[in-house]
């Protein structure tokens, strides 16, 4: 059993929190490791759908690193825990069912790095975002200077990376960090309904958009819209498609399978 997290799942939703207020959910080894857990699961089991990604406690979604580790880590040890930390959250990333950020305070470091990796972010309005890593005399370890340009563009990206500054929940929704900014005591609940509205779609579709859009950050336009329309051919052969289709032109609501 975790000792760190919480899982729920409840109508295919899972619902994955971050449970140690006391260290404002800091980073520990131990949290990476449960994450890589949770990560399995939701990529296995057929019952969880989507995912939401919060943290326990009214102040933090994650607050950074455990920095108590990162004081005595040495250069290989350093790599390792970057290593791991990337892979896990990668994994996230690419589990190729929606999985959004409930961000509900700060997510600084490592926690704005993990709200990075899910697919979606919505903050609470008191959230503050920043990489401050650069204020210890050390980098991002787990996907900052990879992700965060992508979202928020190279400029923005080197002044948050280079300054180490925090920023509130509204500036991350102006540049483009976070996709809505919402109360506090409804974060949770418009999570839900945008995670249930997504997944009232079909769930083929649903993840090969998220893997297209992965793989078309990396290459050129031309690959990109060549891969697209694989996939658009290779859908056209589901029973999600015809369903889709019979169901929008006999005006009624789909039963998509996943198959």
């Amino acid at each position: 059993m975790p000792t760190t997290l919480l899982f729920d799942l409840s109508n295919g939703i899972a619902r994955v929190t971050i449970n140690r207020p006391d260290k404002l959910n800091a980073l520990n080894g131990t949290v990476i490791a449960e994450l890589g857990d949770a990560v399995t699961r939701i990529e296995t089991d057929a019952a969880i759908r989507g995912a939401i990604l919060t943290g326990a406690g009214p102040k933090a979604f994650v607050a950074g690193a455990d920095i108590t580790e990162l004081a005595a880590q040495t250069p290989m040890q350093g790599k390792a825990r970057s290593t791991l930390g990337q892979e896990v959250f990668r994994r996230l990333e690419r589990c190729g069912k929606p999985v959004i950020a409930a961000v509900n305070g700060f997510a600084l470091g490592g926690g704005c790095e993990l709200a990075m990796a899910c697919h979606i972010r919505i903050a609470a309005d008191h959230a503050r975002f920043g990489q401050p890593e650069v204020k210890l005399g050390i980098g991002p370890g787990y996907g900052a200077t990879a992700r965060l340009p992508r979202l928020v563009g190279r400029g923005r990206a080197l002044e948050l990376l280079l300054t180490g500054g925090m920023i509130d929940a509204a500036e991350a929704f102006r540049i483009g960090l976070v996709n809505r900014v919402v109360p506090a005591d409804k974060l949770l609940a418009e999570a839900e309904t945008l995670l249930r509205t997504i997944l009232e779609n079909g769930p083929l579709a649903i993840r090969t958009c998220v893997e297209l859009v992965d793989a078309g950050l990396e290459t050129t336009m031309d690959l990109a819209l060549a891969l697209e329309a694989d996939h658009f051919g290779l859908l056209s052969a589901t029973e999600d498609m015809r369903e889709g289709t019979s169901a929008f032109l006999e005006k009624r609501k789909p039963v998509f399978k996943g198959v």
